[in-house]
């Protein structure tokens, strides 16, 4: 069976333990859980159809397994795999819908839209296997380039991670934070430097399979298109709840850069009013 015809298969029995899971369980962060594991098997699928004998193959491979792996232990030190782990946004947002339009939206955008973008951004793999030519320098700089956007990624949750661990310190010693959300580190840079780091490296992963095919005029570059545009939507949606969470977001956001990092303007940092 084509590699490609193996990857659809799961992906349709992913969709369906997903929206099985969500319904019986009534928590609807199963994407969530599984968003760091498919990618890895989806390329893997495409490697191992090249016996794991193409050198680009198997360094896409390797380097979206370090992603992946990555990604899970942030995701399970959150908590996110334990049970109530749900995603706080699902709640806010079940508060501004209707029963019927939200299970309506767990259908088509948590289940069916959000594991199709994650089969997407695979499928530069499915373009380096039909192509496979000579690893060269460019493969190389892209994966520097690959490693250097995870580089910033770990370092951007680890911010925000101690950040969390000192906040919730100082709430339960009885004290108010001097600050109520992380604006140091590369967050004094970007809002959300982890979000522009994540969506960077699927965007490599493209560029491998450019370099692969000799040109940019893939069709797979739909996949870091469709993420880039989940994670503008995903931006505007978290920041509204920060907005109503802490007036002093608005501070934030002026002097702030959204998501690509640059220089921050003036009182970039924000404290809380007293």
């Amino acid at each position: 069976m084509h590699p490609l015809l193996i990857c659809l298969a799961i992906y349709v029995g992913v969709c369906l333990a997903v929206l099985l899971l969500s319904v019986t369980s009534r928590e609807y962060s199963w994407v969530d859980r599984i968003w760091s594991i498919i990618p890895v098997v989806y390329v893997g699928i495409f490697a191992g159809a090249a016996s794991f004998a193409d050198p680009r193959l198997d360094v896409m491979f390797g380097l979206v397994a370090l992603w992946g792996l990555r990604l899970t232990f942030n995701f399970a030190r959150k908590g996110g795999y334990a049970r109530g782990g749900e995603d706080y946004r699902w709640a806010v947002l079940r508060g501004r819908m209707r029963p019927w339009q939200f299970q309506v939206f767990n259908l088509l955008f948590i289940t069916f839209y959000q594991n199709a973008i994650l089969l997407l951004i695979a499928l530069p793999a499915d373009t380096a296997l039909a192509h496979r030519s000579r690893f060269g320098w460019p493969d190389v700089l892209c994966a520097v380039a690959f490693l250097a956007f995870l580089l910033g990624e770990t370092v951007a949750d680890q911010q925000q991670w101690r950040f969390q661990q000192h906040k919730r310190a100082e709430l339960a010693a009885g004290r108010e934070p001097e600050q109520r959300f992380v604006q140091r580190g590369l967050f004094r840079y970007s809002r959300h430097p982890n979000f522009f780091f994540e969506q960077a490296q699927w965007w490599v992963v493209f560029a491998f399979g450019a370099v692969a095919a000799g040109s940019v005029l893939q069709p797979t570059v739909l996949g870091a298109l469709l993420l880039t545009l989940l994670f503008v939507g995903s931006t505007i949606f978290t920041e509204s709840i920060s907005r109503g969470r802490y007036p002093e977001y608005a501070d934030y956001q002026r002097a702030t850069s959204a998501v690509v990092p640059w220089w921050p303007g003036r009182a970039s940092s924000v404290t809380r009013p007293r």
